[in-house]
């Protein structure tokens, strides 16, 4: 079962509507395709690395364009619990738990 987060899900719709400015047909892209890569996790929970800055086995990423989709393992639930921006300097902090 894949769950998403409140903060996931309202990264999800900021996405959308920065890309939106320019291109609404390709913030819809954007969004499918971050949401179909999510979706791989239910065959392939272990697809993403781990996240460094955090160093946990559980709590890892698999990227799509310029975003870094963390997520968690716990038992056969997998977590979404943000996407960032490859370019902002994460900070373990940031991750809601």
């Amino acid at each position: 079962m894949i769950i998403w987060s409140k903060p996931a899900s309202e990264d999800l719709r900021l996405i959308h509507q920065y890309i939106a400015h320019d291109s609404k047909h390709y913030a819809t892209r954007v969004i499918q395709d971050i949401t179909n890569k999510v979706g791989i996790l239910m065959s392939l929970p272990r697809l993403g690395k781990v996240v460094s800055e955090i160093g946990e086995q559980s709590v890892r990423e698999i990227a799509m364009y310029s975003y870094r989709i963390m997520y968690e393992l716990i038992g056969d639930t997998i977590y979404i619990h943000g996407i960032f921006h490859k370019r902002r300097h994460f900070k373990p902090e940031d991750l809601q738990r």
